[in-house]
Order: structure tokens, then C-alpha cells, then sequence
């Protein structure tokens, strides 16, 4: 008994330690980004990976070859703790006019981009992983492979772009990320739940119908847990006696959207993305002005370190030892699988980029609304980078509890990692050179330009709003402006429905319940309406 005891403490000393260092590391990335903050080739996704793998570095040399990272893989601590964060924080934060404006490309391209991804990666490792002699895998394992390598990251391109700089590319790359990510999941879950041995067509039928369901009911449960967020704070005033409950209560209900669309095998990403929308559009305006600069940084916050974790644990787990001896005794495998699998994504991407692209552009009459081709081309470009869902994928389809006795599944999670190491730092790098070689800043006036249009726009803006506002001229019937303006014309009839029906019941901008005492009572004019 004494001797567990003994053995008991020694393991949690250990955990302890490793703990430590791992903390420590985390703020020496923070601290060596912010010195990089100006340097217009490095993000911190970049530096917490090169900070990872010279982490891993020492801790093989310390370990005598033995391990290179202190912590151990999971992909239910990626899925139920780090990701959540990140893409509610996504959906919080958004400029809902921008992606809303875009909404239609950002679908084509997030959903219908990642089916054809989808269906060329797969297709393509196919036909090139038998040359290889890597081992034998089954259809279900070659469309999971496509399923892993279609999802972008979102998390790094959103590092790499500016919304404020570049309006129209962040909100198509980061909505298409998002969409993106979720699809890819979806993507996965129904290849693991679906009898690929007896393929026909009404497995076919089954999957896209299946598919359908899951997208709608994700976003269905995300709006009505943001919704029932913003009707509760509004009508039961929390502000008044503590501000700690609105935040509180923010923080759990966005969290619990996301864990019952788990319990309902439902998309998580899609529901704690849009109920981060609806929050900011209703129930952040419901909250004391504390409340609100509360929310805001902490979710902020906790997504930022999330992000630095990830890519942390990814430089380390890069020179995993164990996992390279065991997938070949040379590199050549992995790396020229990589190569193979790099050169599908790019051609992947290309593949729906330009046709999609095509179509978007078909139903836009502003120049300035258009993709022009540089900006195809840094849309292509900025959507190579593969990531933490790409990893969490590879490692719940081809690990148990982060380890693998099989020399295959090491190979795809060695290669898994070169991926989304080569595509972080080498694509991640250039895009912010290509954005200022393809889109250099304009010198002219900046208040004539799209940027300020956007830059304007902060996430307090209404969800939905009219790109023209029409005065003293005549006016197209409804059913003209819904055939040839069809977005202005669902912004105009969405925001009669909100401003009638929805922010009177759920709140809102100029719908703020009065709490008596409060700093938004004391903030706000006579008419009751939050200032801009």
C-alpha cells in the first residue's frame, strides 16, 4: 500500500512538472510573439510551432532519444476543450455585415468546395498510395483520408489575414474555414457510421440526406441556445445584483450548445459558431457595460491560448520518436506521402476555387463586390494551410488514446504532422508577403473605400443589414428587387422581422432592458437606446 502510495506521488510529481513546462512554454510563445508583432512573415501560429519543435529538440536530447514531447495527444481534449473556444470566439467576434454580404460564396465554398476536395483527395490517394506499398487500406480508410486533408485551418488563416485590411477575403476565407471545418467533421463521422462495403445508391441518398439534417439542425440548435441566452439575461435583469452571473451564464450556454450538439451527434462546430452570432447580435447588448468588455476580452482570451496550444503540442509531437521508428526505418515513406498529399490539396482547392469563384461572381453587379483572380489566387493560397482538426481527425482514425502499434496508421500520422507543420510555416509565411504583393495597401483617401465601409462595422452591428439605403428615389417592386437583388433583399426584410418581432422579444441594439443602478443606465440617453 505504501509503495502505491509512493508510486502515486511520483506520477503526480511528474504530471506537475510536465505541467510546468508546458504553461512555461505557453508564455514564452505569447511573449515572443508579441516581440514579433511587427514582423510581416511571423504569426504565433508559426512561432508556437517552431517553439515546439526546439522544445521537442531538448526534450529528446534530455531523454536520450526517448520522447520528445511531455504530454499525450487527445482528440477529446481537442474536440470538447480547446476547439469549442476557438470557434464560438470566431462567431462572436465576426463582422456580421461582411460575411452575411458574402454568405452565398462562403456556403460554395465551404460546403460545396469541401464535397469536391473531398472527392479528389480521396480519389487521388487512391490511386497513388497503392505505389507507395505503405500497407493495405480500405475504401472507408481512403475517403477518411479524404476527409482529414479537406478541412483547412481556419485558426491559422484568421492569424494571417486582416479584416480591417482586407474585408472581403477574411470574411470569405474565415466563413469558408468555419463551414469548412464542419463539413470536414460531418464529413468524417458519416464515413464512420455509414456500411461503405455494400455502396449503392440509396447509401448514397442516405449519406447526403443525413448530411442535410446534421448542417440544419447544428445551426437550428445553435441559434436557439443563443436565443434562449439572450431571453433569459433581458427578463430576468442578472446585471443588477452581480455581473459575474451574465458572464457566467454566457460562458455555460455557449459551452452547453456546443456539448449537446455532441450528445445529439450533431455538429458542434456549426452550433457553438452560431450561437456565438446570435449572443453578439442579442444577448451581448442585454449586459451591463462591464459585462460586455468582460465577455468580449475573456472569450478572446480563452481562444487565443487555445490556439497556442494546439500548434505548441503540434511542433513537439512532430519528432515523436517512437512514431517515426515504427512507421519506417528511413523518412522516405512518410515524407514522400506527404508530398503526395500536398500536391492533392493544392489541386483540390484549385480544382473548386476557379469554377465557384465563376459562379459567385455571376450574381454580383459592384465591381468591388467581385473576386477578381489575384484574389482567387490568395483565396487558394490562404486555404492550403492545414491544422488542429486535420491532426485531431488523423489521430481518432489512426491512433487509440494518442498511440499506434501499427506500422500504417504511424506512416499517416507521421505525414498527418509534416502536412500541417510544412503548410503552417512555409504557406503561412507567405501569405502576408503575397497579400501585399497581390493587394497592396491604397495610398488614397481611406473613407472611400470598402475597408472603411467594414472597418466601420464592429460586431455590435446588427446581423443583417442593407448595403443601400434607398431615399427620395423610386423604389423596385419586392418582386423585382427578390429576383435581381436577391441579398439586399432579404437584408431588407430580415431587418423589419428583427426590428418588429425579435429584438423587442430577445433584445438587442436599442432594446437593452433598463437595470436600475447599472453602468448601461447610467451610460444610456433618455430614449433608452445604447450610444453607438
Amino acid at each position: 500500500m505504501l509503495s502505491s502510495f509512493v508510486k502515486g506521488i511520483g506520477s503526480d510529481y511528474t504530471s506537475i512538472v510536465s505541467i510546468n513546462i508546458f504553461i512555461a512554454l505557453l508564455c514564452a510563445c505569447i511573449v515572443i510573439g508579441h516581440l514579433l508583432e511587427e514582423n510581416r512573415w511571423m504569426n504565433e501560429s508559426i512561432t508556437a510551432l517552431l517553439i515546439g519543435l526546439c522544445t521537442g529538440v531538448v526534450i529528446l536530447l534530455v531523454t536520450q532519444g526517448k520522447s520528445s514531447h511531455i504530454l499525450v495527444f487527445s482528440e477529446d481534449l481537442f474536440f470538447i476543450y480547446l476547439l469549442p473556444p476557438i470557434i464560438f470566439n470566431a462567431g462572436f467576434q465576426v463582422k456580421k455585415k461582411q460575411f452575411f454580404r458574402n454568405f452565398t460564396t462562403i456556403m460554395l465554398f465551404g460546403a460545396v468546395g469541401t464535397m469536391i476536395s473531398f472527392v479528389i483527395i480521396s480519389f487521388g490517394a487512391m490511386a497513388f498510395f497503392k505505389k507507395l506499398n505503405i500497407g493495405a487500406f480500405e475504401v472507408s480508410d481512403y475517403l477518411a483520408i479524404g476527409a482529414i486533408f479537406a478541412a483547412t485551418d481556419s485558426v491559422c488563416t484568421l492569424q494571417v489575414l486582416n479584416q480591417d485590411e482586407t474585408p472581403l477575403l477574411y470574411s470569405v476565407v474565415f466563413g469558408e474555414g468555419v463551414v469548412n471545418d464542419a463539413t470536414s467533421v460531418v464529413l468524417f463521422n458519416a464515413i464512420q457510421n455509414f456500411d461503405l462495403a455494400h455502396f449503392d445508391a440509396v447509401t448514397v441518398l442516405q449519406f447526403i440526406g443525413n448530411f442535410i439534417y446534421l448542417f440544419s439542425a447544428s445551426t437550428f440548435l445553435g441559434i436557439a441556445a443563443g436565443l434562449l441566452s439572450a431571453y433569459i439575461i433581458k427578463n430576468l435583469y442578472f446585471g443588477r445584483h452581480s455581473t459575474d452571473r451574465e458572464v457566467s451564464l454566457m460562458m455555460l450556454m455557449a459551452y452547453l450548445s456546443y456539448m449537446l450538439a455532441e450528445l445529439l451527434d450533431l455538429s458542434g462546430i456549426l452550433t457553438v459558431f452560431f450561437c456565438g452570432i446570435v449572443m453578439s447580435h442579442y444577448t451581448w447588448h442585454n449586459v451591463t457595460e462591464s459585462s460586455r468588455v468582460t465577455t468580449k476580452h475573456t472569450f478572446a482570451t480563452l481562444s487565443f491560448i487555445s490556439e497556442i496550444f494546439l500548434f505548441l503540442y503540434v511542433g513537439m509531437d512532430a519528432l515523436d520518436i517512437e512514431k517515426w521508428k515504427l512507421a519506417s526505418n528511413t523518412p522516405s515513406k512518410p515524407i514522400a506521402l506527404s508530398a503526395i498529399i500536398l500536391g492533392l490539396v493544392m489541386v483540390a482547392r484549385a480544382a473548386f476555387i476557379l469554377p465557384l469563384s465563376l459562379i459567385a461572381n455571376l450574381r454580383k453587379k459592384n465591381a468591388q463586390e467581385k473576386i477578381t483572380f489575384k484574389k482567387q489566387v490568395l483565396i487558394w493560397w490562404a486555404g492550403l494551410m492545414r491544422g488542429a482538426v486535420s491532426i485531431a481527425l488523423a489521430y481518432n482514425k489512426f491512433t487509440s488514446s494518442g498511440y499506434t502499434q501499427l506500422s500504417t496508421n504511424a506512416i499517416m500520422i507521421t505525414s498527418t504532422i509534416i502536412v500541417v507543420l510544412f503548410s503552417t510555416v512555409v504557406f503561412g509565411l507567405l501569405t502576408k508577403p503575397l497579400v501585399c504583393w497581390l493587394l497592396p495597401p491604397t495610398k488614397h483617401d481611406p473613407t472611400g473605400s470598402m475597408i472603411s465601409d467594414i472597418s466601420t462595422t464592429s460586431f455590435t452591428d446588427p446581423l443583417l443589414t442593407s448595403e443601400i439605403e434607398i431615399g427620395g428615389t423610386l423604389r423596385p417592386t419586392n418582386l423585382q428587387m427578390l429576383f435581381t437583388q436577391p441579398t439586399r433583399s432579404v437584408h431588407r426584410y430580415w431587418r423589419k422581422f428583427d426590428d418588429r418581432f425579435m429584438r423587442p422579444m430577445f433584445g438587442g441594439r436599442g432594446f437593452a432592458p433598463f437595470v436600475p443602478g447599472s453602468p448601461t443606465e447610467r451610460s444610456l440617453p433618455e430614449t433608452g437606446t445604447i450610444p453607438e
